[in-house]
């Protein structure tokens, strides 16, 4: 996979916003990319928060073994959301006050998805979504937008793999774009998904 082979010559990824995305192709290594950032600062590679511990299949990457994460801070909340494995989370959290007054199985997979951002995402923390909007219409991908504002003033921080333009176009981030063997910051404007999207 060429972003491996792209982090195994040593190069290096610098998180400097408060809310930096993942672009690319299927197949271009983002979820393989995100899964081991989220591995190395301690998440269940299935998602959840710091304190899971499950495993319904291994299937995660080795890339998490070879990469290296300096922090500079170090966040009191945090969580690592992936679209793919969310009703095994949603399964292993049933019934936790945290989540809500009523189970997420109960709820539709789109409320569900934006009961974790209102209730489970206190602020100052990492925040690692994996398409989260996956599950949302267009109006509650907005909502998200505005739930990840109040959460960066809080001094929070994301990161993010999204296929959709208007979680994209948060204001402010920095955009990585994975491509042909390189990861390369690219605008808004220059990315594959606002250029599809806008013709």
């Amino acid at each position: 996979m060429p972003v491996v082979q792209y982090l195994l010559s040593g190069n290096k990824i610098v998180f400097n916003k408060d809310v930096v995305f993942f672009v690319g192709e299927n197949g271009s290594g983002k979820s393989t990319l995100i899964e081991a950032i989220a591995i190395c600062f301690g998440f269940n590679a299935e998602g959840g928060s710091q304190n899971f511990n499950f495993a319904t299949r291994n299937t995660e990457s080795e890339l998490f073994k070879h990469i290296k994460i300096i922090k500079s801070a170090f966040p009191k909340d945090g969580y690592f959301l992936r679209a793919e494995s969310f009703y095994n989370v949603a399964s292993n959290i049933d019934g936790q006050k945290s989540y809500g007054s009523r189970s997420l199985h109960e709820q539709s997979h789109g409320e569900s998805f934006f009961t974790l951002f209102q209730e489970r995402f206190w602020g100052n923390g990492l925040y690692i979504l994996d398409e989260p909007e996956a599950a949302l219409s267009p109006s509650r991908q907005r909502s998200l937008l505005v739930k990840i504002d109040e959460l960066v003033k809080q001094n929070s921080q994301f990161i993010i793999v999204t296929l959709f333009p208007i979680v994209l176009a948060y204001p402010h981030a920095t955009i990585f774009e994975l491509k042909d063997s390189n990861i390369t910051e690219i605008s808004f404007e220059e990315t594959e998904i606002y250029k599809v999207y806008k013709h």
